[in-house]
Parts: structure tokens; C-alpha cells; sequence
């Protein structure tokens, strides 16, 4: 609790609601995939991890300590669908504790209480935090919530005291993540020589001529796939052919839809509702009372848009009026009532370019300054501004081309914002702007604007009734006690005229058979307690009852001989098809020829600007082989040999080829170099670090 002392001394500020989003943060998605193995009889061990055994007690604890922090912030208990994002969390906590913890302490890695500080109420409040502790009045971050939450901490109970104690730890996770992540991000290098590589691959060009034979000149029949064929391939090509634990299921839906009669009463009663709210006084209670909407009432910002069932609708705004009801695209009905319609604090939208200066001195500061210049000028000159953020920004903005949305003038550093706001129209701010953050490259998309609305919504879901529930799971239930195993299922689907759909492969974590949602009681009944053959009870899917057969099951490893079959006989008959072809062009020696020996299915064509760094010949598709070879021809009119691509077989003649031209500076190629493979470092060392570690994952037989 040392650190809720300090902030109170210096600040007087704490933490009110920490988002679920802050796990997220935490535990992204691009952290370790886990690779599965079956369990091997070890009913409590739920994984391994950098050689360690995950116990299921473990794992549940940790389970535990994540769903308490969502019970904190949501004052609700989460929903099945919501377990299992945060079981996810949980595996992916795990994790990194494990694996990351050396990483840190190798690296000399820490947060100090000042930067944790700095997190919750300086000027780097974390960006999660920013959206959930808002003023529902205005809609904007609101630091009160801060006070009064650290004012009652020390008269507070024990699991307010463990809620905050825990936040700590995720502040201080989150933010070596972020450490270790740019530490990744910046160590890469591009030098002269690579730029000059890059610079020849984008600009060497190449004239040449083409005959591309699709395999389907030939027909199949005139090949012969046999066993034989195929397990000599598989066994060549055995890293194409890996199968984790995997089922084939086939299973037959009995779905729930709404009858015309459930329809009409959803109808009658949206209506009643809708005039209900046009004479309400308390427009916020009841649409809340009586909406099953998410939104039920609420305030749009300057910027922000409203619903696309409301604007699509309604072309003039008034103050107090109702509208609808309306249908929406997720079969749901919906009144609008514009509570009030008022000038809100001004936000605008723009994007930027960061070129970070934390850290350097005034040497290395002017650098930076120079760069973000002849960037500035650049894109003055026509390169495109979203282009230019993505290949040079510093920041998160990057990815997204430099858009930091719509934002009041409050929430950046006061020279970005008085900038920005100072515009008189869109576009690019002719200027850098210097910020304790570094030099921006600012522009202006939208100018701010004021107009803001609380609208009160109330929408009903159009949903099967309880009768036509029941006659549904009595269908499925009928057909479930009647089919006993595979004969009897296929026997009594086709007798009651019920489709069975076949779902093959199917991953051991899979939550979905094609695309029935939520389908993992059905997944776990097969992995589980199904014997191969065997016919499940009714399963309740969100929409729809399901009964399903399993068809086989197949453990990790090598895939068969069957579940290679299908990908092997196209392999293996392109390859007899491709022989066929060169075969019968042997000997050729003009583009005209081989196309004639092809009439109906070749085609001639030329490409006069090839690029090569290219890896799709035009008219033909991805042909990285066939392009390599054409800029591996010394002279004009030469002519590669066949070349076998995944679409076909290529023939290219060389008319010309104009090298790229000798320039000063290949910094631009060198920092494309290091934008792009920085974008890649951090996912690459999390696939390594996962390697290392030897993740195992089990709880498929779990959850």
C-alpha cells in the first residue's frame, strides 16, 4: 500500500475504476500462442510452461483473481461469453509471469513509483483508464472519481484493498510490457547496403512477355493419383501435413426462429413503448427500464456518430421529438427520443507524426528536428500523409496512419492542442510543432465541432417465444433419444428430412463448427466423453438446439494418410499435370508457339513495368519463382525454362530490363527497412520465447 500513501502526499488523486481493457493491455493478443498436446492421464495438469506444470488449482486461482478485477469494475458477474475471455486472460497471465519475469530481470528492466505515478495521474494517464472514469454528464475524464476513490482506501474493506494491490501489480506489468516491447521495436537496423538493395528491388524494371498454362489445361482424367502417390508426397512434405487434436463432427441444427406470431407481439409492444416515451417527463429512466439495449440513454460527443438505425432514418434533428420505431440490422426494434440537443465542448479530429525526443540531448534533438523537416517537406511536395505516419511515426498512432480521432482540447499537451485548435480549416499545419513528447507533423481532418446530444433508446429484440422454443428442443430431443449411433443418425435424418453438415478437423479449442457460435459444449463432449460413433444428447447453441455424431478423432502429430488426402491429391496431381505441360512444350522456342499448344486455356500477355521486388506476375497471380527467374536473365530475348507456380505453369521472355538508377541517400530505404522489420521484432521474439518455453496447453479437456 506504499504507493497510495505517496500519491495521496504529491497528488491527493487514486484510482477509481480500473478497466478489464487494462488486463487486455496487459495480456494482448499478439502475446504466446499455446500449442496443445493431449493430457496423457494427468487429470489436475492443465499445461506446462518453460518446462513447469500448470496445475488445474493454479490455473483456477489465477481464473479467480481476473474475474474478481472484472467483478470491481463492471459490479456484475461476467457472462459465460465473457469467461472465456477472461480464462484466456488468465492462460496468457500465466504466461507472461513465467516467461517474461527473466526477460525483465536480465534486462535490468523495472517501473518506479514515479512512473506508476505519472500513469494514474500525471500527464500520461493511461489511455484505458482515461475512457472508463468519465463524467456521464459530459462524457469527458473526470479526476474527482480519482479523489474519492484513494480518500476512502484506508477505511476501506479487505477486498478494496486487494482490488488496488492487484492494480499495481497490472500498472507495473503493463508497463514493462510496453519497455520490453520498444526495446524490441528499436533494435533494428537497416544499413547502406540494405537500403541500396531495397532501393535496387523497387526500381530495377523489367519489359517481358508471358505464357502462363493454368493446370486445368489439362484435364484430370488424363492424370493418375494413386495411395502410392500420395504417401510418397506426404512423406517428402511432412511440415505441410501437421494436425494438432482434431475431431470430425457432423451434426444437425434445429434451429430457433422467431414465428410470425412471436413477431407480431415484439411489434405491438415497441409500439406501445415508443408512445409511452414520447409523453415521458424522466426520458434517461424510462429508457432504461424498459430498454434491453446497451445504450439505453445516453450522450453523443461532438465528432461522435450516432446510430446508423436512428441517422439512416431521420434527416432533421429536433429537440424532443420521437422517432420510429425502426428494424435494425441485428433484428432487433428501436425508438429514439432526442432528450436535448446542446453545444458540447468543442472536439475536433486530426492526425500526426511523431518524432520522439525523450532522452536525447540538444546534438541528437536537432537530428531528429532535421529528419521531421525534410519529412514536413515531403509531404508538401504530394507523398501521402497516412503513407508517411505509418513508415516514420513514433507512437501507437502509426499503425493507423497517425488518426488520433476526435479529441477535446484538454486532453493533449497545451502546444499540440493550441496548434490544432487554432486551424481555420483542413489540412496539413505548414510547421513542426514541438512538444515535451518530441516534433509533430500535424493534420487537420475534421475542424472542431459543438454539437451534442443525449438520446434516450429503447429497443426490444426480436427472439423466439418460449412455445416455439419447446417445439424445437422437442424436435431435437425426439431425434437425440432415437439415434443411438452413426447408422441410426444418418438413417433418421434422412427419414425426418433433417440435413446433416459435416464439421472436419475441428481444433480441440475451437468454440465454433462452422459457423453454429459458441459451439464448445459440443467441442468438449467430443474431445471428452464421446467414443468415435457416438451420438450426443441436445445441445442449446445461442440460436439453435444441436444433436451431433462423432465421425473420428485424430491426436497431434503427423497428419494421416485420410486427413491428408484431399490437400495431397492437388498437390500431387498439379505436379503429374505440370510434367504433362513442359513435356509437351519440350522444344519450343517462341511464346506463340507454347500458347498455340494450349489454344483455349493459355494466355499471352505482356508486363512492360515489372517490378523486382514484385511477387505477382499481372494476369497470372502470386508468381514469386517465375518473376526471380525473369531477373535472373542476362539478355534480351532469352527465355526462362517452365516454372512450376502454385497456379500454373509460366514461360517468360525477357524484351528489356532498366536497372535502378545510382542515388546519394538511401536513408528513406533504410528506414522502411527498420519501420518494417521493427513492426515485426516483437511478434517474432514472442513466437521464439513460446518455443523456448515449450508451451503446452491441456485445457481443452477443461473448459
Amino acid at each position: 500500500m506504499a504507493l497510495i500513501k505517496k500519491i495521496r502526499q504529491r497528488t491527493g488523486l487514486a484510482i477509481g475504476v480500473i478497466a478489464v481493457g487494462l488486463i487486455f493491455f496487459l495480456v494482448g493478443g499478439d502475446i504466446l500462442s499455446p500449442n496443445s498436446t493431449l493430457l496423457g492421464g494427468n487429470s489436475n495438469k492443465v499445461g506446462e510452461i518453460a518446462g513447469e506444470s500448470v496445475s488445474y488449482e493454479e490455473y483456477i486461482r489465477k481464473i479467480e483473481e481476473v474475474k474478481f478485477s472484472f467483478q470491481q469494475n463492471t459490479g456484475r458477474t461476467p457472462s459465460e461469453g465473457e469467461m472465456y475471455s477472461l480464462r484466456e486472460q488468465a492462460w496468457q497471465a500465466l504466461i507472461v509471469e513465467r516467461v517474461f519475469k527473466n526477460q525483465y530481470e536480465e534486462l535490468g528492466l523495472t517501473v518506479t513509483d514515479e512512473e506508476l505515478v505519472d500513469m494514474v495521474q500525471g500527464k500520461n494517464i493511461v489511455a484505458e483508464l482515461r475512457q472508463q472514469l468519465v463524467n456521464p454528464q459530459t462524457g469527458e475524464f473526470d479526476r474527482t472519481q480519482l479523489i474519492t476513490f484513494l480518500q476512502s482506501l484506508e477505511d476501506a474493506g479487505p477486498e478494496q484493498r486487494a482490488f488496488w494491490a492487484q492494480q499495481e501489480k497490472l500498472f507495473a506489468d503493463a508497463r514493462l510490457r510496453i519497455k520490453y516491447d520498444n526495446m524490441l521495436a528499436t533494435s533494428d537496423y537497416a544499413t547502406k547496403a540494405e537500403g541500396k538493395l531495397q532501393h535496387k528491388m523497387a526500381n530495377t524494371i523489367a519489359d517481358v512477355d508471358h505464357v502462363f498454362i493454368p493446370f486445368y489445361a489439362v484435364a484430370d482424367s488424363e492424370v493418375e493419383v494413386t495411395d502410392a502417390d500420395l504417401k510418397s508426397y506426404i512423406s517428402k512434405h511432412q511440415d505441410k501435413f501437421k494436425v494438432s487434436n482434431a475431431a470430425d463432427i457432423e451434426y444437425i441444427v434445429f434451429a430457433l426462429q422467431p414465428s410470425s406470431e412471436d413477431s407480431a407481439a415484439v411489434i405491438s409492444e415497441i409500439k406501445k413503448l415508443t408512445e409511452e416515451l414520447r409523453a415521458s417527463s424522466t426520458d434517461s429512466a424510462f429508457a432504461v427500464r424498459n430498454s434491453e439495449g446497451t445504450n439505453a440513454f445516453r450522450t453523443y460527443l461532438p465528432g461522435e456518430n450516432l446510430p446508423e438505425s436512428f441517422t439512416s432514418n431521420v434527416d432533421d434533428i429536433q429537440e424532443g421529438q420521437t422517432y420510429g420505431p425502426f428494424i435494425t440490422s441485428r433484428s432487433t426494434y428501436v425508438a429514439y427520443k432526442v432528450a436535448s440537443k446542446f453545444d458540447g465542448a468543442p472536439r475536433m479530429r486530426a492526425s500526426h507524426i511523431l518524432f520522439g525526443t525523450n532522452g536525447l540531448d540538444d546534438d541528437a534533438k536537432a537530428g531528429v528536428k532535421a529528419n521531421a523537416e525534410e519529412v514536413l517537406k515531403d509531404i508538401q511536395e504530394g507523398l501521402n500523409f497516412a503513407t508517411a505516419a505509418t513508415q516514420y511515426g513514433q507512437d501507437g498512432t502509426a499503425q493507423r496512419g497517425g488518426d488520433l480521432g476526435w479529441f477535446a482540447k484538454d486532453d493533449f499537451v497545451t502546444e499540440f492542442a493550441d496548434v490544432s485548435f487554432a486551424a481555420k480549416s483542413t489540412g496539413l499545419i505548414n510547421r513542426l510543432v514541438e512538444t515535451e513528447y518530441g516534433y509533430h507533423i500535424i493534420n487537420i481532418t475534421e475542424l472542431p465541432k459543438t454539437e451534442s446530444y443525449k438520446i434516450a433508446a429503447i429497443e426490444l429484440e426480436l427472439i423466439p417465444s418460449d412455445i416455439t422454443r419447446n417445439d424445437a428442443f422437442r424436435n431435437a430431443d425426439s431425434f437425440a433419444a432415437n439415434s443411438s449411433n452413426s447408422k441410426e443418425f444418418k438413417a433418421n435424418a434422412e427419414k425426418e428430412g433433417y440435413r446433416i453438415i459435416q464439421a472436419n478437423g475441428v481444433d480441440a479449442f475451437a468454440r465454433n463448427l462452422n459457423n453454429q457460435a459458441n459451439a464448445r459444449e459440443v467441442i468438449r463432449w467430443a474431445f471428452n466423453d464421446a467414443s468415435e460413433g457416438n451420438v450426443s444428447q441436445v445441445f442449446e447453441l445461442d440460436n439453435s438446439y444441436v444433436v451431433a455424431n462423432l465421425k473420428a478423432r485424430y491426436e497431434e502429430g503427423n497428419a494421416t494418410l485420410e486427413q491428408a488426402r484431399a490437400q495431397a491429391t492437388v498437390q500431387v496431381r498439379n505436379e503429374k499435370k505440370a510434367a504433362k505441360i513442359v513435356e509437351k512444350i519440350k522444344g519450343m522456342t517462341s511464346l506463340e508457339d507454347i500458347k498455340n499448344a494450349f489454344p483455349e486455356a493459355a494466355s499471352l500477355d505482356n508486363s512492360p513495368d515489372l517490378n523486382l521486388a514484385s511477387s505477382v506476375l499481372p494476369g497470372v497471380g502470386f508468381a514469386p519463382k517465375a518473376i526471380g527467374a525473369i531477373f535472373g536473365l542476362q539478355n534480351s530475348g532469352e527465355m526462362t525454362k517452365p516454372i512450376h507456380e502454385d497456379v500454373g505453369v509460366i514461360v517468360a521472355k525477357l524484351n528489356s530490363i532498366t536497372p535502378a538508377s545510382e542515388i546519394a541517400d538511401y536513408n528513406s530505404y533504410q528506414n522502411q527497412i527498420t519501420q518494417n522489420n521493427s513492426q515485426r521484432t516483437a511478434y517474432m521474439i514472442m513466437m521464439a520465447l513460446e518455443d523456448l518455453a515449450k508451451v503446452k496447453d491441456y485445457r481443452y479437456k477443461f473448459f
